[in-house]
């Protein structure tokens, strides 16, 4: 037993060093050239607007906002200033989002984002977005890269589509740091000891972002109070929850099999998916020595199985945001295609590990 597990461990090591790392690489070279056009659109945006002003930054070689949907995929998130005026309310009565309205006794004018306050005082996620995209495409006209970009036209998001390889979604957004929301208050879990007290502050000390996109729970039923709302985003706190051991090795591997593998018709599967499954993980093996290497294998199946699980039963909760199903609106018939394409996968992995080499 213990010899197999070591054989598994083995060949996972040599997949991690050779697809993944040369995935990731491919994916950076990506990453550089997106960000050349983006920081370029933004530039002659804020020349505009000077309210909407540039966040797109690296640090430490990765970029500050930026999320790899799918290798050729990415969202932009662009941080907007000054929510100070708003109360940020999250009731419940929209499930993964949230409202900002006026304080009480602040005037409109106080506000730098005055003209898209609805009568009832909100500040209105669809016209910030909407005022946004307006901005882009007169940015996309002059700035030095519009030969190669074109917006993607039928939707309301701002989506940039680069030298027809890439798609780059632009998302205004607010960030929240400091205050933890009520809809994810029930986390964590009182009976599971998993992340214990220190990493749960640091988490709840990222905060969250508040973001002008359409939201999933809402697909085709947006009365304006709803497409007034913003979407709750939880990456930075998602991302010092994996960390430690071979939490963020698992995501990695995971995230190349779907690359490689799971990028089916009508995209049931992505990055977020594996990264949402990862910590599900966690709680159900909640000691550090779970997550040493040599458990590489066993986490990796687990997840596996917990997703073939999840595709089955068309339903993959939201890891803070529980009652928001992420697989909201996809088609059933690719949800049963990827369980299937998931099971040969696992199956393959577990009675033949040597054929990681051609997977």
């Amino acid at each position: 037993m213990i010899a197999a597990q070591a054989k598994l461990v083995y060949h996972l090591n040599k997949y991690y060093n050779e697809k993944c790392q040369s995935r990731k690489a491919a994916i950076s070279k990506s990453i550089r050239e997106v960000c050349k056009v983006v920081s370029d659109v933004l530039k002659e945006v804020e020349v505009q607007e000077p309210r909407f002003i540039s966040s797109l930054s690296e640090m430490d070689n990765r970029f500050e906002g930026l999320e790899v949907i799918s290798p050729n995929e990415f969202e932009v998130v662009l941080y907007l200033n000054q929510m100070g005026v708003f109360n940020f309310v999250d009731d419940g009565s929209l499930p993964g989002c949230a409202v900002l309205k006026l304080s009480d006794g602040r005037k409109r004018s106080m506000s730098l984002w005055v003209e898209f306050i609805t009568a009832s005082g909100y500040l209105s996620a669809r016209k910030i977005r909407s005022r946004f995209q307006t901005l882009v495409a007169q940015a996309v006209d002059k700035c030095s890269y519009r030969d190669v970009i074109k917006m993607v036209a039928d939707t309301s998001e701002v989506k940039l589509r680069i030298r027809d390889r890439y798609v780059v979604q632009i998302t205004p957004a607010f960030k929240c740091t400091g205050i933890w929301p009520r809809s994810a208050a029930h986390w964590p879990l009182p009976h599971i000891p998993w992340p214990g007290p220190n990493r749960v502050a640091e988490v709840k000390a990222e905060g969250f972002n508040l973001l002008s996109k359409e939201c999933y729970s809402l697909n085709g039923k947006q009365s304006s109070a709803e497409s007034d709302a913003w979407v709750l985003q939880f990456a930075e706190a998602e991302n010092r929850l994996i960390l430690g051991g071979c939490r963020k090795k698992c995501l990695s591997v995971l995230k190349t099999l779907r690359d490689r593998h799971l990028e089916l018709p009508g995209t049931p599967l992505n990055n977020y998916h594996m990264k949402t499954l990862v910590s599900y993980e966690c709680e159900k093996h909640p000691r550090e020595s779970d997550w040493d290497e040599n458990c590489l294998g066993d986490r990796l199946n687990g997840i596996l199985l917990q997703l073939i699980s999840c595709l089955q039963c068309r339903r993959c909760p939201h890891y803070f945001l529980p009652s928001l199903d992420l697989f909201q609106g996809k088609p059933h018939s690719s949800l049963e295609n990827a369980a299937k394409q998931t099971w040969r996968l696992a199956r393959e992995i577990l009675t033949n590990p040597k054929s990681l080499e051609k997977l």
